[in-house]
């Protein structure tokens, strides 16, 4: 009888990590591709696993981007990946692969903040809190979705979780510290989230005056110095990324040339989206447990000061839903204690109604994003039909803007006789004259080029009469062109372009 005891043992400690865990990885398996805002800590990740110390080879110093970011993220996830990288190379297995182990490695970072927080749940509101809070985690799609991806508010959410964590543990200068190492080295909007939660602890005399500005200075120094020298030395000049994120968003205001949208854009459209049923359930958890407005209240107004910024999306304000999900989960255990009640069955059926339906929307929502990634996808096809016999002769590849920003990084890449090029602002109609063998663009007809194939992308939901009562509609994305001057690529039966 022992082992069945110490499988139920595991079960009951590690269940909850297990569920979330599997949906986080098989969210990586299905769409392994990544997007332009991952696309510095991307390349960052696999220039440290692939290049090592020949910082001269990295791709920020030829690609920048429009502010430097920091390399601690990158770094630590390359740690944790790198013996499943290791492996990967030793068996000579293409490099995508370590893509995916990145990914699983960020994730189980992500994933381990998380379930210090839901302990913490657990031993201030109870078992039943923590299930319901998994459970709305679990049917959720984005929480579980970014949270293997490379992106700095990813990085952050991290920290951020710990610091809930930290908040409902009742250390609270601990709480402090991992938010302002997160907003110093990370994302400096956090600083939005940082301040009203501080002005609370102070407020409640949950902490002293003089032992936070103690705390916040040596947490600030020592988060300014590493920052300042890991990143100096990766970027080979003095800098602070984030306080140049910082000047560029918030005193530049240029953040607002990448779109903008209404005050109410996050509480009309964002949040909804990512908390689904915990939605309407986060504002009824906070008038039902008067300890729950308590931690709603400064991240309510995190999100109310984010919203006065002109440029708003979903994922800056990311790390707002575990709080939320708490609230409602509180929510859901006092309608499920109570569904025997005339008007609280009323709402437990509701609920129930509500969950279903918000799986409906996460199933759709993953539909979409499988297909938002056509340059990824373009380029594992080319390289399974684009080979060729002659492995003495080089296949150049050119990337076009719009490819590299939907689906393409370093770790899409194949060795051997593939060469590949970024560069921006050749003309279309002089590409010809560069000798490239095959072009991934978002333009259908190059002078000197034949279309070979095109991938189509996620273009917007239709609604329709019939069952299901909704569809996906696509339309091509990217085209693969070959040089018309290479006769090897001239004979082979390609899919062709419509």
């Amino acid at each position: 009888m022992a082992p069945p005891r110490r499988s139920w043992n595991f079960t009951a400690m590690y269940g909850y990590d297990v569920l979330l865990g599997s949906i986080a990885a098989f969210y990586v398996f299905m769409v392994p591709f990544t997007k332009v805002e991952e696309s510095f800590n991307v390349q960052a990740m696999h220039d440290v696993l692939y290049h090592g110390h020949h910082i001269e080879n990295y791709d920020h110093l030829e690609f920048p981007g429009v502010v430097p970011r920091t390399f601690i993220g990158a770094l630590l996830v390359s740690i944790l990946a790198s013996p499943m990288v290791l492996a990967i190379n030793l068996l000579h297995l293409p490099k995508i692969y370590s893509l995916l182990a990145v990914r699983l490695a960020l994730g189980f970072f992500i994933l381990a903040t998380l379930r210090f927080l839901r302990v913490q749940i657990r031993d201030k509101f109870g078992h039943q809190v923590e299930a319901f809070f998994v459970i709305l985690v679990a049917i959720q799609f984005h929480m579980l979705f970014y949270c293997t991806r490379p992106l700095p508010n990813i990085l952050a959410m991290g920290l951020v979780n710990l610091s809930y964590g930290f908040w409902l543990k009742g250390s609270f200068y601990a709480t402090l510290r991992c938010l302002i190492f997160a907003t110093i080295v990370f994302r400096c909007d956090m600083l939005l989230l940082l301040c009203p939660l501080g002005l609370e602890l102070l407020l409640t005399r949950s902490i002293s005056l003089w032992e936070a500005i103690k705390c916040c200075v040596g947490a600030v120094l020592f988060s300014i110095g590493l920052t300042v020298l890991i990143d100096s030395i990766m970027w080979q000049k003095l800098l602070w990324p984030e306080f140049n994120v910082f000047w560029f968003n918030s005193v530049l205001n240029r953040s607002s040339e990448w779109g903008t949208q209404p005050f109410y854009w996050y509480f009309t459209s964002a949040l909804p989206r990512s908390l689904l049923v915990a939605y309407p359930l986060f504002m009824f958890g906070a008038i039902l447990d008067r300890r729950v407005l308590f931690y709603v209240l400064p991240v309510l107004s995190f999100v109310i000061l984010y919203s006065k910024l002109p440029h708003k999306e979903l994922r800056f304000i990311i790390s707002s839903v575990p709080i939320f999900n708490l609230s409602a989960a509180v929510a859901a255990s006092r309608i499920y204690n109570n569904r025997k009640k005339s008007f609280w069955n009323l709402l437990y059926i509701a609920f129930l109604a509500l969950l279903v339906i918000s799986l409906g929307c996460t199933a759709i929502t993953f539909m979409a994003s499988y297909e938002n990634y056509p340059s990824g996808y373009a380029l594992k096809t080319l390289h399974t039909l684009g080979k060729t016999n002659n492995t003495t002769s080089e296949l150049r590849v050119h990337i076009d803007t719009f490819s590299a920003m939907n689906g393409i990084s370093r770790f899409c890449e194949n060795d051997n006789q593939w060469r590949y090029s970024k560069e921006e602002g050749i003309p279309l109609e002089e590409l010809w004259q560069r000798n490239f063998t095959y072009l991934l663009n978002e333009h259908l007809s190059i002078k000197g080029f034949n279309c070979l194939f095109q991938v189509d992308g996620f273009s917007k939901i239709r609604l329709k009469i019939g069952f299901p009562p909704i569809s996906m509609v696509k339309e091509p994305k990217v085209y693969i062109h070959g040089n018309l001057e290479n006769t090897d690529i001239m004979h082979k039966i390609w899919p062709g372009c419509s």
